[in-house]
């Protein structure tokens, strides 16, 4: 209450409605050091409700965590502080995860669940035992990802997930009554869950219900009837008490309400001292578990500590170089989604922590390699996850799943879908989550489908989210390279734009080290004082060399430069842009999408070949014939050009 006032900004309803909660879980269950809140065998809580940020920040400060200090509370929301609005991982220790946008927090944890599960089954009881907690509000419970978040759970039968549902029945508009009357706990059994109610402010029904939850055979959720600003003499109830200072009145009341008697900030010792204690509990348990992972054998543990700390193996480039070479010896005339396949065959084992899956379309994702046994319902030994027609769901379970440690998700779905995936894969990039995202059928050249399934803004959009890594590589050598840089990033994540269609291997030479690192690179050198350059990306940059033979026909000398990575290649330094982009008078872009993001490259007066609008049904053969996406298209823009 104190934080709030002082910020003349926040959300006190929920904090003051799930103290005895949190307290409970805290102080009785969860498996925590605060000396060491990154200790890999820790239990994980995942504040969900993230608007109800101070609960979180007052435990952190109570229990001991050494950055989380009463002038960090005092900062609450302030710029550069540890305490922002919402939980933030990047900022916080003792944070698991970004949450504000509801929703996310339970389906993140959904991953972390999984994660555990996987672990354990490779590595057995004595380094991975814990369990996954979650804080929901009930906004969090009417967002559609929940749904997907808890039937994929449910399905898997994660035991060691427990929610926890500040079940208060007030959302911003006033009593949730006004907007819903789901059932909860009948819908959550309905996926498959235990689902029971507790008086959630009741510390000895609330201890019991914990207890039972931690010995089932399913994941379970706790209905826990609460008030919203508990103690508050007149918004204590009311939407009033969830997003706005109680105000120094309704403070002192419920002070008072409370027999709280203290001065703002203040904490007496013998309630430091309690959670001081409370803070220490899983001090012992981190330390026998630190002693058993001494005792590995050395080669085992290290690879251990590697994968929990996110380091890469050796070899990936090595690997990759490998298959570049067989590749140039044996060219490939497939779709860019088939030359991934190839590229994970190789690249799975490689990085044994690569774990794949796809939302439902794994024959079209090309996803699910000769080597991997999908995980199961009770059955989590393999590496890959059949996720379900669930795209958000699944970008969020990719969140947690990397945020555990220890395994790196990749997975996906069509480009198109990412407007689906989108809320969790903006989190990845706002939290520098390495997740890698496979989305295939990346334009108009998926064909008949159509128009709803033809992605044409997409790529735009994706390139304007920023630290989001979007690559759209050309052919299988590209793939190959494209892969590399998606694994060997560690600080946020990468979007592999994949066709459909087959495509020519248009590199016929492995080249020294990895031509995609800059985003782009000349690819086609002209035949003389180049008099236009052409920029293209993925399938187009067949119909760029196309066109570059045309004009050659004509004595017209031009240069083609592959750009897998348009994003990648704008942050490269100005000397490199300049040299990459070269100072041939005529710029022209090729690419089966909208021209937004190209004219940082190509100038506000360059040629764009591409989409004006959506897509349409047919072969797409027959579709760039008909929106004009051709080499033919090409060179007369570019003479056109050249004769004005």
């Amino acid at each position: 209450m104190d934080a709030v006032e002082k910020a003349k900004s926040g959300h006190p309803g929920l904090p003051m409605g799930a103290a005895d909660m949190a307290t409970v879980l805290f102080t009785k269950f969860l498996k925590y050091d605060a000396a060491d809140p990154s200790w890999p065998d820790r239990d994980r809580f995942v504040l969900s409700a993230g608007h109800g940020s101070m609960l979180l920040y007052a435990l952190l400060h109570l229990t001991g965590v050494k950055d989380m200090t009463l002038d960090e509370l005092k900062r609450f929301r302030q710029l550069d502080s540890k305490t922002p609005g919402h939980p933030e991982n990047f900022m916080t220790p003792g944070v698991e995860t970004t949450t504000g946008p509801l929703g996310q927090g339970i389906a993140t944890a959904v991953g972390m669940a999984l994660a555990e599960r996987m672990l354990n089954a490779e590595y057995g009881d004595d380094l991975v035992d814990h369990r996954t907690y979650v804080l929901a509000s009930d906004g969090d419970l009417m967002e559609g990802i929940s749904q997907e978040a808890i039937a994929l759970a449910g399905h898997l039968r994660l035991n060691r997930l427990i929610v926890l549902f500040d079940d208060n029945g007030i959302s911003i508009d006033g009593p949730l009554s006004l907007s819903d009357s789901v059932d909860q706990v009948k819908r959550f059994q309905a996926c498959g869950w235990n689902a029971v109610r507790v008086d959630g402010h009741d510390p000895k029904a609330l201890q019991r219900a914990i207890a039972r939850a931690q010995k089932s055979d399913r994941p379970t959720l706790i209905a826990c009837r609460t008030t919203i600003g508990f103690g508050a003499p007149k918004k204590a109830g009311t939407s009033k008490a969830h997003g706005e200072p109680l105000g120094a009145e309704e403070l002192a009341g419920a002070k008072k309400a409370l027999g709280w008697d203290h001065a703002p900030f203040e904490i007496p010792e013998t309630i430091r001292a309690a959670w001081a204690k409370a803070g220490k509990r899983g001090r012992r348990l981190r330390k026998a578990w630190a002693e058993r992972l001494k005792a590995l054998p050395a080669e085992k543990r290290a690879e251990f500590e590697r994968r929990m700390k996110g380091v890469r193996p050796q070899g990936i480039a090595e690997a990759v170089a490998r298959l570049k070479e067989r590749l140039v010896a044996e060219p490939q005339a497939v779709a860019t989604r088939k030359a991934s396949e190839i590229a994970l065959e190789v690249l799975t084992e490689a990085v044994p922590e690569l774990v794949l899956g796809s939302a439902d379309l794994t024959p079209s994702n090309n996803t699910k390699t000769k080597n991997l046994t999908a995980i199961a319902p009770g059955q989590y030994a393999g590496r890959y996850i059949h996720y379900g027609i669930r795209e958000h769901g699944m970008a969020a379970a990719m969140n947690g799943i990397a945020l555990h440690g220890g395994l790196v998700p990749a997975g996906a779905t069509f480009l198109v879908f990412t407007d689906y995936a989108r809320p969790a894969m903006r989190i990845a990039a706002l939290s520098g989550i390495p997740a890698v995202y496979v989305m295939t059928h990346d334009s108009i050249g998926l064909g008949e489908d159509g128009p709803t399934h033809q992605p044409v803004e997409h790529l735009a959009a994706l390139r304007a989210m920023p630290k989001m890594r979007v690559f759209r590589p050309a052919d299988a050598v590209e793939t190959a390279e494209c892969w590399q840089l998606a694994l060997e990033r560690t600080d946020g994540p990468t979007v592999l734009a994949l066709t459909r269609q087959n495509l020519p291997q248009i590199r016929r030479e492995a080249g020294n080290g990895n031509l995609c690192a800059t985003g782009a690179y000349e690819l086609s050198p002209a035949q003389g004082k180049a008099r236009a350059t052409i920029f293209a990306s993925g399938s187009e940059v067949e119909i760029a060399l196309a066109a570059q033979n045309i004009l050659a026909e004509q004595s017209f000398a031009v240069r083609v430069v592959s750009v897998p990575s348009l994003d990648l290649f704008l942050a490269q330094p100005e000397k490199v842009r300049a040299r990459i982009v070269g100072d041939a008078p005529v710029k022209v872009a090729v690419e089966a999408a909208v021209r937004f993001g190209w004219d940082s490259v190509i100038g506000p007066d360059g040629i764009f070949v591409g989409m004006q609008g959506f897509g349409a049904s047919a072969p797409y053969k027959e579709l760039y014939r008909h929106f004009g996406i051709t080499a033919e298209a090409v060179a007369e823009h570019i003479l056109r050009t050249h004769n004005l």
